[in-house]
């Protein structure tokens, strides 16, 4: 899709930059980039002239022009960050085009995916992603209180990497916005309706506990 032509800014991309990008825009140094490694160090495009060092989400304009690149990449950065609006307001600005990826909801629901708590522990939004529409919904408390909001432990460890995540390819921009709930009623309706579908079959794939871990607990309980 992009000759060499073709100018890519990596938004958010710090931990784990794409060598293909031309411009990083992240709040981290770039002498420090790479915690999760570089796709192709050898052929990085983006040197430190082009690492824009800076807040995301500060109110003001990226340091760019509307349109000023062919295609934009913000990956895993969304979920994190305390405006994601605001990120997408400005990706939709100065880029034609661009790919975004974000954790899925069965994974971000699931219990200990990194812990003892419901999905990754530094995350901000629960992220909806549907056609060329990117929804954020606070990450609520209550999510890590009521088995019924999420899946039990194990699961995650079964996902694949397509389930993992959601992804949007977009051209001529994308629709955005956070999704606020009023009644408690509704925020719960929303937080169990992605398990709905999927948790027995999500569950079938846990091992079950053979007759001597059954016995085991049985005597447990006795105790």
């Amino acid at each position: 899709m992009l000759g060499a032509e073709h100018l890519v800014p990596d938004v958010g991309a710090w931990a784990a930059p794409w060598s293909r990008a031309d411009w990083v825009v992240d709040l981290m140094p770039y002498e420090t980039r790479g915690l999760y490694g570089v796709s192709d160090p050898v052929a990085e495009r983006f040197r430190a002239e082009t690492w824009v060092r800076r807040d995301i989400c500060d109110s003001s304009p990226w340091p760019f022009a509307d349109d000023q690149f062919d295609f934009a990449v913000c990956s895993h950065t969304l979920e994190d960050v305390r405006d994601p609006v605001g990120v997408c307001a400005e990706l939709n600005r100065v880029a034609k085009a661009g790919y975004l990826e974000v954790p899925s909801r069965i994974e971000e629901q699931s219990w200990g995916v990194v812990g003892p708590h419901v999905g990754w522990s530094h995350h901000r939004w629960l992220v909806d992603v549907a056609a060329a529409r990117v929804d954020f919904v606070a990450k609520p408390h209550a999510i890590h209180g009521n088995p019924a909001f999420f899946l039990p432990a194990g699961v995650a460890g079964t996902l694949s990497p397509e389930e993992r995540v959601q992804t949007l390819f977009w051209s001529g921009g994308f629709e955005y916005a956070e999704r606020i709930f009023l009644d408690a009623g509704e925020l719960d309706e929303y937080l169990i309706e992605p398990l709905l579908r999927d948790r027995a079959s999500l569950q079938a794939r846990l091992p079950r506990p053979g007759l001597g871990s059954r016995l085991r607990a049985r005597l447990a309980r006795r105790r």
